[in-house]
């Protein structure tokens, strides 16, 4: 690789927007820079499935808004994130034939864009973002850039691997289930699930939904500063969260105070996670109490409620039966059992079987859950601890479709992911930490939980640990 190329590769987003606003690189170097990493880089790992370098050449060299991150290259996941006469597939292989192109930005692109981002293309997705790895039959599998036999976790793992790998500095990623914090556990990356309704998901998908959308990076500063630039209701929401007293990045630094924490080191319902797993927990509980805060175990009960799951489930699958419709839209056809992934059309098939009442009934039992999960936090805790993962990074093909057991890679899912769904469903805001790595190299998250608006809180202590065990010298050997 170049110079350019290699001196700016682990630099992170605020550190390449510093050296443009200071002259001492021009916005189409920084693209360039980053196409040839993409370039000599993605034919191992896969993560980037479509491209447009010659418009991001164009919008480079012309007049960028003076945003926090005027000229920094960027990628958006390939999933709903609609770009003004660019294709997206939701990594659907009748999608990839067609490349239908947007006719118009969704409002968090458009902010994108303000930004001062330069969009070079998209990262791959699972199809529908349905699994927690990014292995779509469509665009074939994306590797973890720390082992490249492992997953990189999903639904984010392209943008996840590109990041990792210093293909970008940061990149597009989503979280209905978990998919921004996964990715950021498996890839050793800061990924912050923000509070519902915080960022507008206008003008066509619904704020009340479990997804919400922001990145994926290598720093906290990164993360606060894109959550300045893009938070904000949309026309027509309905779902809002309060607005913060001041400036995200203005918590950088800012004294957290001495916070109630509880630790959750195991799975709610009692069974044990991943011997590396709850070391990573443990390890982030300590370094949390040598500065100043107060760790116990403890966790909302509710959390062990054994029908959350089928609850989080019911809604996950009626979101998957409205996506397959909308893929039928655009077909012009209704859409066969041919045209998804046997775990997608299995999960379309049991919300099918649902009536108005049970989905009705699975929306009032899940506002019951969310506000017994809250009470937690009214009760005098600031935060919760739990391993983001209950796993390390898993082998490509854990999670592949399997038509004679279709619905087989979401009961694994479950196994894996106990820790990130409950807080889409209470809509809390949600940052998984790369604080720890197996003694084979490979990252392992923490999660960080506080109550419902408080990314404020999040990130003063994400700060704070970033300053105590830094993690911006660890790198993969790709």
């Amino acid at each position: 690789m170049s110079s350019l190329a290699e001196d700016t590769r682990w630099l992170d987003a605020t550190g390449q927007a510093g050296l443009v606003r200071t002259g001492q690189v021009h916005p189409s170097e920084l693209l360039e820079a980053a196409i040839e990493r993409i370039e000599t880089l993605d034919p191992a790992v896969n993560a980037v499935v479509v491209r447009w370098f010659d418009e991001a050449r164009a919008t480079a060299a012309g007049e960028l808004p003076d945003g926090p991150f005027r000229g920094v290259p960027f990628l958006l996941k390939d999933l709903w994130a609609a770009y003004a006469g660019q294709p997206s597939t939701n990594g659907n292989v009748r999608l990839k034939e067609l490349l239908p192109r947007a006719a118009a930005d969704t409002t968090l692109v458009s902010r994108f864009r303000a930004a001062g981002l330069v969009t070079a293309g998209r990262t791959n997705s699972c199809e529908m973002g349905s699994l927690p790895t990014t292995e779509p039959e469509a665009w074939g599998a994306t590797h973890n850039p720390w082992n490249l036999a492992h997953s990189p976790g999903g639904s984010s793992g392209g943008s996840g691997a590109a990041v990792a790998s210093g293909m970008v500095p940061i990149a597009h990623a989503s979280d209905g289930g978990g998919s921004i914090r996964i990715p950021a556990s498996c890839c050793g990356l800061v990924g912050l699930k923000p509070t519902q309704g915080r960022i507008t998901l206008g003008p066509a998908r619904d704020e009340s939904n479990l997804g919400v959308e922001l990145c994926l990076s290598r720093s906290v500063r990164d993360v606060a500063t894109m959550l300045d630039a893009v938070r904000g209701p949309g026309v027509g929401d309905t779902v809002i969260a309060p607005p913060p007293l001041r400036p995200y990045v203005e918590e950088l630094g800012a004294e957290p105070g001495s916070l109630r924490i509880g630790l959750l080191d195991h799975r709610p319902t009692g069974e044990p996670v991943h011997e590396e797993c709850a070391t990573a927990v443990r390890n982030a509980a300590r370094l949390l109490e040598s500065l100043g805060h107060e760790v116990e175990p403890g966790f909302p009960r509710a959390l062990a409620d054994p029908g959350a799951g089928q609850r989080f489930g019911a809604l996950w699958a009626t979101n998957m039966a409205v996506s397959i419709a909308a893929l039928g839209d655009q077909l012009g056809r209704p859409a066969t059992a041919d045209d998804v992934e046997a775990i997608n059309w299995a999960l379309a098939e049991r919300a099918r079987a649902l009536t108005a009442v049970d989905y009705a009934r699975a929306l009032a039992a899940a506002a019951q859950y969310r506000r017994a999960v809250h009470q937690w936090w009214a009760d005098g805790f600031d935060l919760l601890i739990t391993p983001t993962l209950a796993e390390p990074p898993v082998l490509l093909g854990t999670f592949a479709n399997n038509p004679a057991d279709p619905i087989a890679p979401m009961v694994r899912a479950g196994a894996y992911v106990p820790f990130t769904p409950v807080f889409n469903t209470t809509g809390q805001p949600a940052i998984s930490l790369p604080l720890h790595w197996t003694p084979e190299g490979l990252p392992v998250g923490v999660q960080l939980v506080a109550a419902y608006g408080r990314e404020d809180v999040l990130l003063r202590v994400a700060a704070q640990l970033e300053q105590a065990a830094p993690w911006a010298d660890r790198r993969p050997g790709l």
